[in-house]
């Protein structure tokens, strides 16, 4: 497993400045890899789309929807039934969850990394700190410590869900 020091930028500009000064202190071009990453929900893990396979706030919607259709329908058909099934899903909701989408200049915390630019940087121990300074330097945010493959010049198990461990530029390796 390789390690990895990566940083958020807001553009690919800002990240190729960043990689050009990287280079400049000595670091091989196939030690960087600069890629998007997409804002939370949007990272497509399903065919239909969505970083998950149902909205956690809708646990327990179906159940409660055959209950109130069953009821509703007993009382008024076709039309209670469908009423029902709708009303029961509707309580059957998280009613503190919106599902509204963010722009993508919002941060959500706690669902994985944000949306931007991310330069990772492939390195060894003896110069994570050097790196995470010159990162901070020239401009990136939530500069982060991960282990993974590194192949070909790409971070190659990078996965936009998992919370990122902070490199503090100043920490030991």
């Amino acid at each position: 497993m390789a390690l990895i020091i990566a940083a958020r930028f807001s553009t690919f500009d800002a990240a190729g400045h960043a990689a050009q000064r990287l280079m400049d202190a000595g670091l091989p071009e196939d030690a960087l890899h600069v890629f998007y990453v997409n804002p939370p929900g949007e990272h497509d893990n399903y065919p239909m789309g969505g970083d998950q396979g149902m909205d956690p706030g809708t646990r327990g919607a179906p159940r409660k929807a055959l209950g109130t259709a069953a009821v509703l329908g007993a009382v008024g058909a076709g039309v209670g039934a469908y009423v029902g099934s709708l009303a029961g899903a509707m309580r059957g909701m998280d009613p503190r969850r919106q599902n509204v989408a963010q722009p993508h200049g919002v941060e959500k915390t706690g669902e994985g990394r944000p949306a931007g630019v991310l330069l990772a940087v492939n390195t060894t121990g003896e110069r994570a700190r050097e790196i995470a300074s010159l990162l901070v330097e020239a401009g990136g945010r939530e500069v982060e410590r991960a282990h993974g493959r590194w192949i070909n010049g790409q971070w190659e198990d990078f996965d936009p869900l998992e919370a990122p461990v902070p490199q503090d530029a100043s920490s030991r390796p």
